[in-house]
């Protein structure tokens, strides 16, 4: 049983799916929304990768994470008694954007290009996101009959989704996969990355970000305690940290909305 030291601060982190600054900026709001609803003090935990956000749920150095669809179910498959409790609104009918520098000159469209993409470069994000690598490869897969080293001259991951876009915007990459959040918020700040690429195609829509708690928080912080962090997370309305996210609000989440990202998974070995 967790000491009472310990049970004083609940420590919690997110996937980088974007640079350090950026989630030390998005989160550190949470934290404090967080603190001031459950009366505990709360710490955002800065990690470097998916697999470190993972470790450290399992770890127990953090007792809740803001994961990716396929890091959660990573996460949840290595802590028993863990769960889902919320998502984005948007969440369940996420989409990746399939998008190339303009120099290539594909036109975007409603059908998988893949007479386009054969024999370009191509950099998916990190090697364990669900936006960024799962569901790209899956219908990559699913739409040519060909592993993407199979259709692509070159095949590089990024790190996170900010970098493919970065990269395919220089050049450095023909075509990337990314968070269809990440490059609208690009195209609402007006970045200059939006000058040099183009979304080409859009997947189908899949669940993907969730909240996952550990099962031992009511041990350690008190009876109902899960239940009041879920319906902070919940309540949530404050329109800067939700853009932050960004999302629209949260909405109840459980295991059993991951399903599909777990089959993919398996079926592209990411998990055993």
């Amino acid at each position: 049983m967790a000491s009472a030291a310990h049970a004083q601060t609940l420590y919690f982190s997110a996937i980088p799916d974007e640079d350090e600054t950026a989630l030390e900026t998005r989160f550190s709001a949470v934290a404090k929304y967080l603190a001031d609803e459950l009366a505990v003090d709360v710490a955002f935990v800065s990690v470097k990768s998916y697999p470190a956000a993972v470790t450290a749920f399992r770890n127990d150095q953090i007792q809740l994470a803001w994961f990716g669809g396929l890091s959660g179910v990573q996460a949840r498959l290595a802590t028993p008694g863990a769960r889902a409790i919320a998502q984005g609104v948007e969440d369940g009918a996420f989409v990746t954007y399939f998008i190339a520098n303009t120099a290539t000159g594909i036109a975007p469209g409603p059908d998988f290009p893949a007479d386009a993409l054969a024999g370009r470069t191509f950099t998916f994000g990190a090697q364990t996101s669900t936006s960024g690598r799962l569901m790209p490869e899956f219908w990559i897969r699913e739409e040519t009959g060909q592993s993407p080293r199979e259709l692509f001259s070159r095949v590089g991951f990024s790190g996170d989704h900010s970098q493919t876009l970065r990269l395919v915007a220089s050049g450095a990459w023909d075509v990337g996969a990314l968070n269809y959040a990440v490059y609208d918020k690009a195209v609402e700040d007006g970045a200059p990355e939006i000058d040099t690429t183009t979304v080409i195609w859009r997947t189908p829509p899949y669940p993907d970000y969730n909240w996952t708690i550990r099962g031992d928080l009511d041990e350690r912080f008190g009876e109902g305690f899960s239940e009041r962090l879920t319906d902070a997370i919940l309540e949530l309305e404050d329109p800067e940290i939700l853009a932050a996210f960004p999302r629209s609000g949260f909405v109840p989440a459980s295991n059993a909305d991951y399903a599909p990202i777990e089959e993919t998974a398996r079926a592209l070995d990411l998990i055993e």
